[in-house]
């Protein structure tokens, strides 16, 4: 069999291991960064498993020049590009919008905000943690189907018409419903007070908690996420944002 059509995609491969994002592994193998079993990758080059990959000491020092931040989004801000007259949250990272409570990080530059992207979405109606990175591998980590990190939200809520919502409807939340046709995946919710419950979830389908709360007869009042893995929003002021810290880990 020939050699290009045996194995994975180089760029897949590297993904897979950690190494970098796949648009990132297409770049430093373009760059010449990048080699297989000693000799210099091409893009589109497929590898198998028993194959060496080693990368240029340059494109770790790229990598580690590239920033992840933390931002408490407000109402009425879009987490991707502009939409419907609604400015994009990447917007708020500026020089004077930084918090000044965090721990010492990187001094700001406004070439950290290039290539921002975010990783992982909250609605315009929504408030709370928004990670906006530069690193293919966050993004990787925290989103997509197979993700494993756990995203937990407040959710301010109303039961229409009475003082109460019934247990059964609670247990549908955990492990009873379908999106678009597909089963959720088990969910942990509880109340967190008297008007607001606690949701930790380990996916991230368009509008999911609204959803969810609609087909158990809920009326969404408030949604805030307060966390991301092991990353809390903690005391940061909505409007303003951090870097991840250099030991931080999701």
């Amino acid at each position: 069999m020939n050699q290009s059509a045996e194995g994975e995609r180089l760029s897949k491969r590297m993904a897979a291991l950690g190494l970098a994002s796949r648009r990132e592994a297409d770049e430093w193998i373009e760059a010449g960064w990048v080699r297989v079993d000693g000799v210099p990758a091409v893009l589109g080059q497929r590898i198998t498993a028993q194959q060496a990959i080693t990368i240029d000491a340059a494109a770790k020092t790229q990598q580690a020049g590239r920033v992840t931040v933390l931002l408490h989004k407000p109402v009425g801000f879009v987490s991707g590009q502009p939409e419907d007259g609604y400015p994009s949250a990447a917007t708020l990272v500026t020089a004077a919008n930084q918090w000044r409570g965090a721990a010492p990080g990187p001094r700001f530059q406004p070439a950290h905000t290039r290539g921002l992207a975010p990783a992982g979405r909250l609605d315009i109606d929504s408030t709370g943690l928004l990670v906006l990175t530069q690193d293919g591998r966050i993004a990787r980590i925290l989103i997509g189907d197979d993700s494993p990190v756990e995203k937990e939200y407040l959710v301010r809520v109303r039961v229409p018409g009475s003082d109460a919502l019934p247990a059964q409807a609670l247990e549908r939340l955990q492990h009873g419903l379908e999106l678009d046709g597909r089963r959720l995946r088990p969910a942990k919710v509880s109340w967190a007070n008297e008007d607001q419950l606690r949701f930790v979830l380990r996916e991230g389908r368009k509008r999911q908690i609204r959803r969810m709360c609609e087909q158990v007869g809920l009326e969404v009042l408030g949604l805030k996420r307060v966390r991301i893995g092991r990353i809390t929003l903690g005391r940061l002021p909505i409007g303003q944002w951090r870097y991840l810290g250099a030991l931080e880990r999701f």
